[in-house]
């Protein structure tokens, strides 16, 4: 872990480069200093079907989710919450200048005794820091 799960309204498709808004998210997780790299994931999902305040065509919404794995105290969540938020957040102003447009963002913490998890990624960053 960190699991970011972000779900957006199709009608963005022409305004918003997702692949663009992963990377600017997995970068801010990277740059908290807080999550394991081997952890980090950003997968986003596109709404097809939506419906949104008054029903207006053009409004578009962006919602995250982020799953962290427990032991790590409020202030540190709350700062890398923070970090990656406001990341997102300037690199979607474009998005919000053209249009009418919602983003939200919530982080959740895994209860470790229901979270199962099998992972090799860790161990292949450790060899490659190793060997160079």
């Amino acid at each position: 872990m960190p699991h970011f799960t972000i779900e957006y309204s199709a009608n963005l498709d022409g305004r918003l480069d997702i692949g663009a808004v992963c990377e600017v998210v997995r970068n801010a997780a990277v740059e908290t200093g807080i999550f394991p790299l081997g952890g980090i994931r950003v997968r986003a999902i596109r709404c097809e079907h939506y419906a949104i305040a008054d029903a207006r065509q053009d409004y578009g919404f962006l919602d995250m989710v982020l799953r962290i794995g427990e032991g790590r105290d409020l202030e540190t969540r709350q700062n890398a919450g923070e970090h990656v938020f406001e990341a997102l957040s300037r690199h979607l102003d474009p998005v919000f200048a053209a249009g009418r447009f919602a983003l939200s963002f919530d982080m959740q913490i895994n209860d470790k005794d229901t979270s199962w998890k099998r992972n090799n990624i860790h161990d292949a960053l450790k060899a490659e820091a190793a060997h160079g």
